[in-house]
C-alpha cells in the first residue's frame, strides 16, 4: 500500500546563556594631603642703656633754691654751735678768778689768725651717679612645619549573582504533508484527468 502522508517534526531550539556569579574588587581611593606652616625668624635687640644722674654735682656747682636753703640751714646751724661754744668759753674765761685779766685773753683769741683747714675744694665735689646695663639680642628661629594627612578608604567588594538567559529560536511545530495521489469523487472522475492528450492535426 502506498504510503500517502509525510509527518514532519520539528523540534525546539532554544539557546541557554550562562553568566557566572561573580565578586568584584572596587580600589578605594587614596588622598594626601600636605600642609606647610610656615616657620619665621625674630630678631630682639635691647642696646645698651646708659642712665647719667648729675643731680648732685650740678647742685655742688650752682644748688637749686630748695638745695641753696638746705645749705644756709646747715651752714647757720653749724655756726650757730660753733658762736654758742665760743661764748660758753668765754663766759667761762670771764668767770675764772684765776684770770687775772680774761678781756686781754678773749681779744687775743678773736683776733688771732685762723688755722687749720681752709675751705679750699674742687667744684664740682661730687660726679654724676652713672648706671648702665649690657646690650641683649635674643634670636628665635623657627623652621617650617611639613604635616601629612593620608586618607586610605577600604576598598568595597560587590556580588554579582548569576544570570540564566533562555531564549526560544524555534517552536515546536508537526508538519503532515498528503504525498499520494488525487482521490476523486466520483472515482470515475480520474479517468477524466487521467487521459492522454491526443495530437490533432491541422
Amino acid at each position: 500500500m502506498e504510503r500517502l502522508l509525510r509527518i514532519t517534526t520539528i523540534p525546539l531550539k532554544y539557546e541557554l546563556k550562562i553568566q557566572k556569579a561573580r565578586l568584584e574588587y572596587k580600589r578605594s581611593t587614596t588622598e594626601l594631603q600636605i600642609n606647610r606652616e610656615k616657620g619665621d625668624m625674630s630678631i630682639e635687640s635691647h642696646p645698651t642703656n646708659l642712665r647719667i644722674d648729675t643731680y648732685h654735682a650740678r647742685n655742688s656747682v650752682c644748688p637749686t633754691t630748695m638745695e641753696s636753703v638746705r645749705q644756709s640751714a646747715s651752714y647757720g646751724k653749724a655756726a650757730a654751735s660753733e658762736a654758742t661754744a665760743n661764748y660758753a668759753e668765754e663766759g667761762a674765761l670771764l668767770l675764772d678768778p684765776r684770770i687775772s685779766n680774761p678781756l686781754d685773753q678773749i681779744i687775743s683769741q678773736r683776733a688771732q689768725m685762723p688755722t687749720g683747714e681752709f675751705g679750699l675744694q674742687f667744684l664740682p665735689t661730687t660726679g654724676p651717679d652713672i648706671e648702665w646695663s649690657d646690650p641683649d639680642l635674643n634670636i628665635k628661629y623657627q623652621m617650617d612645619k611639613l604635616s601629612f594627612d593620608l586618607k586610605v578608604a577600604n576598598g568595597d567588594f560587590e556580588f554579582i549573582p548569576g544570570k540564566i538567559e533562555l531564549s526560544i529560536t524555534q517552536m515546536p511545530d508537526v508538519q503532515i504533508e498528503y504525498i499520494g495521489k488525487p482521490i476523486y469523487v466520483p472515482p470515475s472522475a480520474a479517468n477524466f484527468f487521467n487521459h492522454t492528450p491526443v495530437d490533432v492535426l491541422a
